[in-house]
């Protein structure tokens, strides 16, 4: 039943009762030390601060009671009185060695009732014999041997008691120096004991929390790096306390999880790479389609425009008015068609690949598009100023045709004060920013998207030419560099500014097979 609840119980329980029971065994340990020690130190009082002092103090009595009988003696022999000085000071002597030895032997009863005996003989010695020794010599009587002798036998009690109090004060004291070494070799066992008993106490604590915690989280920990090297078909063992294997038990279910997830994510990624398959194939048929078909297109455009061109000049002037006003229509929507077709194929060769991205410097960039459109710019009055640019890594080509969109819409679309465009730019956290900035029609915000779809027009083809592919044009290829274009709303001032991002690191697209050049069409006429 215990082995059960001991097996169902939790990491914290077992440390915490693992800890306590090593608590408990190191208290009684330091208990026992202690108490140990205090005997120790009893004993060492006893010997050091009683019983040593004691005898000290007893060998200076029995010395002032010796310089008593020895002095009375000297004055009876000779009648000097200067014999007498030693007695009178070994009374004082004697008196304070009594009062020590009976506060240093309070706590020795069977020694204190030889104290006082000790005493009472000392003083009936003084009073009896050695009192009356004194007087009888001051008196000027003779003192008799018999007395002297008397005096003497009884002194000799007085010695005899001393002598068994000192007996009795050596033996205790071997007793009590006996003791302290008991008492000092107890300490060292007890401390012997309890140091071993905390080594034991450590090491059964180590046993436990390594079988407990180290080598269960070891396990874990083994089976967590298999599973995160790859082998997710490897699985997560329970091992330890319940709590450690409720927690293998979700590390489990986890690596379950993502294995049902990745074959989710196998399955999506097999169609989504087969969508990818024909959506290559399908474009690389859509730039087949559209390079054959622009170059079949052409091919009788430039015929019509030609043929159109024969009419109006040889026969110009010859029609009637109405005659000459449909050829000039036909001449020029061939001419407009020509031009969107143009469009429409640089359009669609835009995104094929980054394999030729270079390092390219925007402002020599720019201002080669501005060249390119200078007759366009004169004839507008325009202005036309250009910041410090970066250079990033980019198609120059393309980026060109992007500043030349961009600065010709800015001075196509003007009103009736003379054109004027700045291009700026400004770091970003990821790359650059770049601005051009008019003083045009500007953008209605309804619009700001819509200007970006290819055919939108937001404008009269009488009152600005174009074929709606321009801005198209400028976001596929800002796109294309990995960047973002958009219409800033400037409400505070007439014109429009248009903001686009190119990034630092440009995505890499790898090259797609194109589609291979059409056969040679006849020559258009000569006009």
């Amino acid at each position: 039943m215990m082995r059960a609840a001991w097996s169902d119980a939790g990491l914290r329980t077992r440390v915490r009762v693992a800890f306590l029971a090593v608590g408990a065994v190191g208290l009684v340990g330091l208990v026992f030390v202690g108490v140990t020690f205090g005997h120790l130190l009893d004993a060492r009082h006893r010997l050091a601060d009683r019983l040593d002092p004691a005898t000290t103090n007893s060998r200076k009595w029995i010395s002032a009671v010796v310089d008593q009988e020895s002095g009375v003696r000297g004055y009876v022999l000779s009648g000097d009185e200067t014999y007498l000085q030693p007695y009178d000071d070994g009374v004082a002597v004697a008196a304070a060695g009594e009062r020590a030895t009976r506060s240093l032997l309070a706590d020795e009863p069977s020694l204190l009732a030889i104290v006082d005996r000790f005493d009472v003989e000392a003083d009936r010695w003084r009073k009896e014999v050695a009192a009356p020794l004194v007087a009888d010599t001051r008196a000027g009587a003779k003192v008799t041997e018999a007395q002297l002798s008397s005096s003497k036998a009884s002194f000799d009690e007085v010695r005899a008691t001393y002598r068994l109090l000192q007996d009795r004060l050596d033996v205790t004291r071997g007793a009590a120096r006996t003791q302290l070494d008991r008492n000092t070799t107890d300490l060292v066992q007890a401390t012997v004991v309890a140091v071993l008993v905390a080594a034991l106490g450590l090491i059964a604590t180590w046993i436990a929390l390594n079988r407990w915690v180290i080598r269960p989280l070891g396990s874990l920990g083994a089976d967590a790096r298999l599973v995160a090297s790859g082998d997710l078909e490897h699985a997560v063992d329970p091992v330890g306390p319940p709590d450690l294997e409720a927690l293998a038990g979700d590390m489990e279910a986890m690596r379950r999880r993502i294995v049902d997830e990745l074959g989710v994510v196998e399955a999506a990624r097999g169609r989504l790479e087969a969508q990818a398959s024909d959506l290559a194939r399908s474009n690389q048929e859509l730039e087949q389609f559209a390079y054959v078909a622009s170059h079949d297109l052409q091919e009788p455009l430039r015929k019509i425009t030609g043929f159109c061109q024969l009419l109006q000049r040889r026969y110009g002037g010859q029609l009637d008015e109405r005659a000459d006003e449909y050829i000039a229509f036909a001449v020029d929507g061939a001419k407009r068609m020509q031009v969107l077709i143009n469009d429409l194929l640089a359009f669609s060769r835009v995104g094929r690949t980054t394999e030729g991205f270079a390092e390219v410097d925007l402002g020599v960039v720019a201002a080669r598009a501005v060249t390119t459109l200078e007759s366009v710019i004169e004839a507008a009055g325009a202005t036309v100023s250009i910041g410090p640019l970066p250079r990033t890594q980019g198609d120059a080509t393309l980026l060109e045709l992007l500043f030349q969109n961009l600065v010709a819409n800015a001075v196509k679309f003007h009103g009736d004060a003379p054109p004027v465009v700045a291009i700026t730019a400004a770091p970003t956290d990821d790359g650059w920013e770049l601005t051009c900035v008019d003083n045009g029609i500007g953008i209605e915000p309804r619009y700001a998207e819509r200007v970006f779809v290819i055919f939108q027009r937001l404008n009269d083809r009488e009152a600005y030419d174009g074929t709606g592919i321009g801005l198209a044009m400028c976001r596929k290829i800002v796109e294309f560099h990995g960047g973002a274009i958009r219409v800033v709303p400037t409400p505070d001032r007439p014109g429009t500014t248009i903001a686009w991002t190119l990034p630092t690191e440009v995505p890499r697209v790898p090259a797609l097979p194109v589609a291979a050049p059409a056969p040679a069409s006849p020559k258009e006429p000569t006009p």
